[in-house]
């Protein structure tokens, strides 16, 4: 009875991760085909269907321009369907008889063709610099605070510092006799000491003690005490500083994914970080939980990983047709149609290879991949 209680318990949890992901997920797909829909119009390429979710449509009407809409059961994903999007040699003869002149998409230049592709990935590129824009002005930048540069905030339970007795609310004075005056020197200083004493001065209820500790080390040979701080306050901008800021943040985390990404490619970085739905799921629900503001956060930097990802030289993804694109203008002419399905066949093969180990890591590592996993037996 115990155990039918505790599955009760976790099947009640499920629609907590479900509804945040659904929804966020939702919004950025919805964004990132609107990308392409109104590139689309503005390049005169009639849009068949605009449709948010896959399989059998829950919902669908047609609007004036014909175009039909739908919202379909399975949330993972979208497609707006370009009117001719077929070339002649591939569509039959009473598909062809169909088209309407000067509205297909292969009927269009290279160079529209393009921006009608490339739009999606940017419309996510725009929808996080606005969410950022709109956090920075209600809620504030996170900036560093000058009085809590050196505190503690949290202790990784079994890390060094652990066992070294250091505690939340820490205040780091100095390491080894050298002063501290943020969190990066804490770093610098650590991290080439690795299975080495340290000696660090901190000031806790208003007095200074000493506390000795030997930092961890990492699989890169680093050293690693198990802490983290620097302290931070909330500065609100201006819309336009905002917006600004926004565009500074999400440049940002577009360096820094592609950094890690070649961090993983060289193995300077465990491939185990490389995350799925799953794992997306349970960072939305938890993300919902902490407020607004965190989840607001969240769905921003997804957006940016959205449009990233779908800009990467891979067939079947955007940045995989913009490379056809591209040779197809250097050529003057389309790559030969084996060589793009082969490409499409090997480009659809590696992202079903990159699903499944994402996937994999979801459920070795993943909270909801153990609940999966408990059910499973």
């Amino acid at each position: 009875m115990e155990l039918l209680g505790n599955l009760f318990d976790r099947l009640l949890a499920v629609p907590g991760y479900v509804l945040p992901f659904v929804v966020g997920l939702g919004l950025l797909v919805f964004i990132h085909e609107l990308g392409h829909y109104l590139a689309a119009r503005w390049r005169g390429v009639h849009a068949e269907v605009f449709s948010i979710g896959f399989g059998r449509p829950l919902l669908r009407w047609t609007d004036r321009r014909g175009t039909e809409w739908r919202i379909a059961w399975i949330p993972l994903g979208g497609f707006v369907k370009m009117h001719g999007q077929e070339t002649p040699e591939e569509a039959p003869p009473e598909v062809r008889a169909t088209w309407q002149p000067g509205r297909t998409f292969h009927g269009k230049s290279v160079g529209s063709r393009a921006i009608v592709v490339a739009a999606g990935p940017i419309a996510n590129f725009l929808l996080a610099i606005v969410l950022f824009a709109v956090l920075f002005t209600a809620y504030g930048r996170p900036v560093p605070d000058a009085g809590q540069a050196t505190v503690i905030a949290r202790v990784a339970p079994d890390s060094a510092a652990a066992q070294a007795g250091l505690r939340r609310g820490d205040r780091i004075l100095s390491i080894d006799g050298q002063p501290i005056t943020s969190f990066e020197e804490v770093q610098r200083r650590v991290q080439p000491r690795a299975n080495e004493r340290v000696d660090l001065l901190v000031e806790r209820d208003g007095a200074s003690i000493e506390v000795p500790a030997v930092p961890r080390a990492e699989p890169d040979g680093k050293g690693r005490l198990g802490v983290t701080g620097g302290g931070i306050r909330l500065e609100r901008l201006d819309p336009a500083t905002a917006l600004v800021a926004g565009i500074e943040q999400t440049a940002g985390i577009t360096w820094h994914t592609l950094v890690g990404v070649g961090e993983m490619i060289t193995g300077q970085r465990s491939a185990k970080e490389l995350g799925g739905p799953i794992r997306i799921a349970e960072v939305s629900a938890e993300a919902a939980q902490m407020g607004l503001d965190t989840f607001i956060n969240l769905l921003a930097v997804l957006s940016v990983s959205l449009g990233l990802l779908n800009l990467f030289p891979i067939p079947v993804l955007d940045g995989g047709h913009l490379m056809f694109y591209a040779a197809e203008a250097i050529r003057g002419r389309p790559l030969p149609p084996k060589v793009q399905e082969y490409g499409f066949r090997a480009g659809f093969a590696l992202l079903i290879a990159l699903f499944l180990f994402a996937s994999r890591n979801d459920i070795v590592e993943g909270g909801i991949g153990r609940f999966v996993a408990g059910l499973l037996g």
